[in-house]
């Protein structure tokens, strides 16, 4: 069975500005999500789902329009503040959507095959999508064992201010322990990774080559349900906490407490840059224009019609 792409495109980029998700930063006026989706159909995706939020599906729709419907099935679901379950109420104050574990469960009511997870603003490589890929395509549909592509942190840093990062870290198999959270992680003179806390005085020391969670997961339909019970149990904790996000991470470690799932840590040497500051868009466009010279992605990646 060929697995799904599910895209989390719902964030507004506070700290970018606009929707960057369909800021154009290709050759012929692609955004980033132009070329994951073109790796991912060379790598065996068959369908792709985007979560979404309401007020911006028009200009997505618009974006994405007659780009590649004939080599993809597309479908898009939003992600809404009061999905959530029944026994709970949306705080007074809250805005915000519950973070990219509520983003995944948007999709629960149209997933039926093993999907990867990415962001919609993040250039993960073809190399990182074709090793989520492989992985997907041998994994029963109703696996447990799920899978995430850990990039090198040194490859994932900004040079225009810190980044939020998940370090992780794995037994002898691969399969995963832990991915914590470092929320202020910037490069060094000496080429080490410090992490900082809210003061600027050092919570860690990283060398670089760490594996690092980008949000490129893998897995199968009963991580929905898995990962609703999850959901529940984080609210009754912390859902009357205006800022709680339930993230990916949060979601899996709930779950792999429990002995219902693991997941396996696959390495990629692929190349991963993304737009967390309007100050880093000129290299993404550079280097983009550079793979396109190199010959790695054509000058125009669809044709009139999809092609």
């Amino acid at each position: 069975m060929k697995p799904t792409l599910l895209v989390l495109a719902a964030g507004m980029g506070s700290r970018y500005g606009g929707v960057k998700q369909i800021d154009p930063v290709g050759v012929s006026g692609e955004a980033i999500i132009d070329y994951s989706i073109y790796d991912a159909i060379q790598a065996g995706f068959d369908r792709v789902v985007f979560v979404i939020r309401r007020e911006i599906e028009e200009d997505v729709r618009s974006f994405f329009s007659g780009k590649f419907q004939d080599r993809l099935r597309v479908d898009y679901v939003h992600q809404d503040l009061e999905d959530i379950p029944g026994s709970f109420t949306v705080p007074p104050g809250r805005s915000k959507p519950w973070g990219t574990a509520h983003a995944v469960l948007a999709a629960r009511g149209v997933i039926d095959a093993p999907f990867a997870v990415i962001n919609g603003d993040d250039f993960y490589g073809r190399e990182g999508l074709r090793t989520i890929a492989d992985y997907l395509q041998s994994l029963p549909s109703d696996s447990t064992d799920y899978a995430m592509v850990g990039y090198r942190l040194d490859r994932t840093l900004s040079e225009n201010g810190t980044v939020s990062r998940g370090i992780v870290t794995h037994d002898r198999e691969g399969w995963l322990h832990t991915i914590e959270e470092h929320t202020r992680l910037e490069r060094r003179e000496t080429g080490r990774v410090a992490s900082l806390n809210e003061d600027g005085s050092i919570r860690a020391w990283f060398s670089g080559d760490e594996p690092t969670s980008m949000n490129l997961f893998g897995f199968a339909p009963p991580a929905m349900e898995q990962f609703y019970r999850a959901f529940a149990a984080f609210l009754a904790e912390h859902g009357r906490e205006l800022k709680s996000e339930f993230y990916i991470p949060t979601a899996m470690s709930a779950v792999q407490e429990k002995g219902e799932a693991r997941m396996k840590v696959l390495r990629s040497n692929s190349e991963w840059f993304g737009v967390t500051y309007q100050e880093d868009r000129p290299a993404v466009v550079e280097r983009i224009r550079t793979l396109v010279e190199e010959g790695v992605y054509p000058e125009t990646l669809w044709n009139p019609g999809g092609s």
